[in-house]
């Protein structure tokens, strides 16, 4: 039985098995403050990790359409004077929220809506601002999260490698992470001279050094890119997106791959052709760090990061020393608890108290930035009676959170230990992102998601690609089945083509959640055994509602575990209906409801 939480998604280059991975330059190397990018990517995720000194501290994953940064033309459904704000379809699910003090307002007047401070804003009234009704330009800034829709703003950013245009704005303004004052004069004059008329400018941190050419053609490209907006606006009936930000791994060039990057390692020849596009583009200097790799063994497994992975979704963390920290992230905030666990020192209790507080708060900066945690965050810390060793924890606390690329406001330690920090959240944290709320426990907990486990599946099979044999048996969990399958069968045929194998996917009414097994053979094998079907067959199935969530659809189940696509059925949810079978694949089946006593498709007499 194998259950393993680990792998990669698809083969991506021919693997070379005559030389070693070393010789080929992925083995190990030298520590000192190395930075280096991972990028595995498969058909149906993107996953980038950053190593430093060969230790993960960063980890994003991208499955679906990223939402925050994108454009939208949307329209004001309801204008709430109580909340001061208001709620804007914009084509999402939920409608999105837009508070007063992000609108910029029309009658700025002779001031730049940017110069009008927030404090003005918030006393402006909502109603004066906007009408139902009323079509709005808006950008997302927060993605949807739980019950909540995305929040928007009307003060659109475009970013860009070097500086950030904001159209409707007035002011230029120097990255607070550029500490030299010399370079921060200098790059503010630049600044100034090259302003277009009506924009603002925010100069990022890696304009540092920069020439005055280099951020001009910045302001350049993103000027050409609001033109393109607008257009595409003016085109679009609302609501509608009108401008996507980049991928999830365009971003990681624009925004991290800079020149205290080492290296950058992608699995897929495609993409590693486009980020060396992008790349001769925003950064030519930085072209030769981008490595292809193309060895046997998958790239996370190479580095090891699959078993830091595995922890991500742990809810206790272990640390050197014994002691631990127990994670638990919840809607309103993210309480870390601290542990002596195994601990107990070697010297005074004090000195043993203020080691650990040191080293967890340690784990903690590298726990937030790998798990993307955001909002209200509070640790709390084994208590120390010493005033100076709580101003020693809070003083190295401030200096680690410097690394990190959020930005993150913290607290006094209290007189209980705890220190309360916000980090800026834009979305859902990693774990929320690869996990869902656990069924049986009413939301207290959380378990990996039927798309996380249906991809730990697609990476064990890649595992064993070279065992003997030409097709693949899959038995797990109905829930992970659809999820293996996919919308139509596209995920499962897309792994036949790549993996030149047949695949079988049976549910196991009896398995957990996690739990699955794969089995090689032969395609010749497995159809004697499982494909005993024949189209216009009418068999028995159990009926139920589609386990992907905001779906109506209607699937069935034999007893065997053999998933059916229903063409209808609605009204035998729950029960058991005779179905006739009109497609076979080797995964699933398309079938039509077969109305009693008539021998007719339900779909048919509708």
């Amino acid at each position: 039985m194998s259950n393993l939480k680990s792998g990669r998604g698809r083969r991506s280059a021919r693997p070379n098995q005559n030389s070693s991975s070393e010789s080929a330059g992925y083995g190990p190397r030298s520590a000192g403050n190395r930075k280096e990018i991972i990028v595995n990517v498969s058909n149906r995720e993107t996953r980038i990790a950053l190593l430093e000194d060969s230790k993960l501290t960063e980890y994003r994953v991208e499955r679906e359409e990223r939402v925050v940064g994108s454009i939208f033309k949307g329209i004001v459904q309801n204008v709430l004077p109580g909340m001061d704000a208001a709620f804007v379809d914009i084509g999402l699910e939920r409608n999105a929220f837009l508070y007063v003090a992000d609108i910029i307002p029309d009658d700025a007047g002779d001031n730049s809506p940017a110069s009008v401070k927030r404090s003005e804003l918030r006393r402006r009234k909502i109603k004066d601002l906007l009408k139902p009704g009323q079509q709005v330009m808006v950008q997302v800034t927060k993605g949807p999260r739980g019950t909540k829709g995305a929040r928007v703003s009307t003060r659109i950013a475009l970013p860009g490698r070097y500086v950030v245009l904001m159209p409707e704005a007035g002011s230029v303004g120097v990255s607070r992470k550029i500490e030299d004052r010399s370079e921060r004069e200098r790059l503010r004059k630049i600044g100034d001279r090259i302003i277009p008329d009506g924009f603002g400018l925010i100069l990022r941190t890696e304009c540092e050094s920069r020439t005055e050419a280099e951020l001009k053609a910045d302001v350049g490209f993103l000027q050409h890119l609001w033109a393109d907006v607008l257009k595409t606006a003016k085109k679009m009936r609302a609501p509608a997106c009108v401008h996507k930000d980049q991928t999830l791994l365009f971003r990681t060039v624009r925004d991290m791959f800079g020149e205290n990057i080492t290296r950058m390692v992608i699995d897929d020849p495609d993409e590693y052709e486009k980020v060396h596009l992008v790349a001769s583009q925003v950064a030519p200097q930085m072209r030769d760090k981008i490595e292809l790799y193309d060895r046997d063994t998958p790239l996370f497994d190479h580095y090891g990061i699959e078993k830091e992975l595995e922890r991500i979704m742990q809810h206790k963390v272990p640390l050197k020393a014994g002691g631990s920290l127990v994670i638990d992230e919840m809607e309103a905030l993210t309480a870390i608890d601290v542990n002596t666990g195994k601990n107990v020192g070697s010297s005074s209790l004090n000195d043993t108290i203020l080691r650990q507080n040191l080293e967890a708060a340690d784990e903690i900066f590298r726990q937030l930035r790998l798990r993307d945690m955001g909002g209200i965050i509070v640790c709390d810390f084994i208590d120390m009676e010493s005033e100076a060793d709580r101003k020693k924890l809070l003083d190295h606390f401030v200096a680690g959170l410097a690394n990190d690329r959020a930005r993150t406001r913290v607290g006094r330690v209290s007189s209980l230990g705890l220190i309360e920090l916000t980090r800026k959240r834009t979305g859902e944290s990693v774990t929320q992102e690869i996990t869902e709320i656990c069924p049986m426990c009413t939301g207290i907990g959380r378990i990996a998601s039927k798309e996380t486990v249906s991809l730990w599946i697609e990476r064990d099979m890649w595992r064993k690609i070279h065992e003997a044999g030409n097709a693949f048996l899959i038995e797990c969990h109905p829930s992970v089945v659809e999820a293996l399958i996919g919308l139509d069968g596209e995920n499962v045929e897309e792994l036949e083509h790549e993996m030149r194998r047949g695949i079988y996917i049976r549910a196991n009414f009896d398995m957990e959640y996690e739990e699955y097994e794969i089995r090689s053979g032969t395609i010749e094998e497995f159809d004697r055994q499982f494909m005993g079907y024949r189209r216009a067959q009418v068999l028995e199935a159990n009926v139920r509602r589609s386990a992907f969530e905001n779906s109506n659809k209607v699937i069935g189940w034999t007893d065997s575990g053999f998933y059916i696509e229903l063409l209808d059925g609605n009204e035998y949810l729950g029960g058991r209906a005779k179905v006739c079978l009109q497609d076979i694949r080797r995964s699933y089946a398309v079938a039509d409801v077969i109305l009693p006593g008539t021998g007719a498709p339900v779909r048919s007499l509708a």
